[in-house]
C-alpha cells in the first residue's frame, strides 16, 4: 500500500522545538495551502490547514525557517496522538521557486 503525500504550503505556525523521550528533535507545525483545482469540470478555489510534524535534523532545519515561507513538503499521513485527526509526517522539503 502507498501512503505518499506532496503538498505545497506555507508555514503558518511552528511550536517550539521539542524532544521525544528518546531524545529525537520534533517539531509540531500547521501548514496552510491555497490553490485552484479542477473538480467535476469546474474550477474550485481550495484552502486547507494541515497539522504536520517533523523529526530529527529536518525538525531542526524547519524550526529555523520563517513563518509564511513556502515549501514543497513530502511525507505521509497518519492518525494523530490519541487517535484524533490526521497528521502529515514530513520526510523531505524543497524551497518553492
Amino acid at each position: 500500500m502507498n501512503n505518499h503525500w506532496t503538498l505545497t504550503a506555507c508555514i503558518a505556525e511552528a511550536q517550539p522545538l521539542r524532544y521525544t523521550p528518546a531524545g529525537l528533535p520534533a517539531l509540531d507545525m500547521r501548514l496552510e495551502h491555497e490553490s485552484q483545482q479542477s473538480e467535476a469540470g469546474a474550477h474550485r478555489q481550495v484552502r486547507a490547514s494541515v497539522k504536520a510534524v517533523a523529526f530529527g535534523s529536518l525538525a531542526e532545519r524547519l524550526a529555523r525557517q520563517a513563518l509564511g515561507s513556502s515549501w514543497i513538503f513530502r511525507g505521509f499521513l497518519a492518525t494523530g496522538r490519541g487517535g484524533k485527526g490526521l497528521v502529515f509526517h514530513i520526510q523531505d522539503i524543497h524551497q518553492q521557486d
